[in-house]
């Protein structure tokens, strides 16, 4: 008795075409996902260049010089004897009293009253 061949030789041919077309998938599954890393990669680059142009920015803004000048601009002067809150008990320390200083000429405050 003779076995027919003609079933194994299907067989082994639509193992090997289906593993052709399994590893091609695999491969563009992978070539896809590289690309879309480097995009990624590219975002998060540009996004830490914003975040360190944010921080410099930040330490600029928080310069005293810069505080006092921002300060002044919206019309606020210095207190001569501030009054601190100590915050464990909530007890005043001094008195607080308005500033009595003038608000500088480029405040934006007094201009339209």
């Amino acid at each position: 008795m003779s076995v027919p061949r003609a079933p194994f030789v299907a067989l082994i041919l639509v193992l090997v075409v289906g593993g052709v077309l399994g590893i091609l998938l695999v491969n563009t599954k992978i070539n896809e996902n590289s690309f879309r890393l480097e995009k990624l990669q590219q975002q998060q680059a540009k996004l830490d260049v914003d975040q360190q142009q944010l921080e410099k920015d930040i330490a600029e803004a928080e310069a005293p010089g810069n505080l006092t000048a921002a300060a002044r601009r919206l019309g606020m002067v210095e207190a001569e004897e501030p009054a601190y809150i100590r915050l464990p008990d909530g007890r005043m320390i001094g008195v607080p009293q308005p500033a009595n200083g003038k608000p500088s000429v480029t405040s934006q405050q007094g201009a339209g009253g």
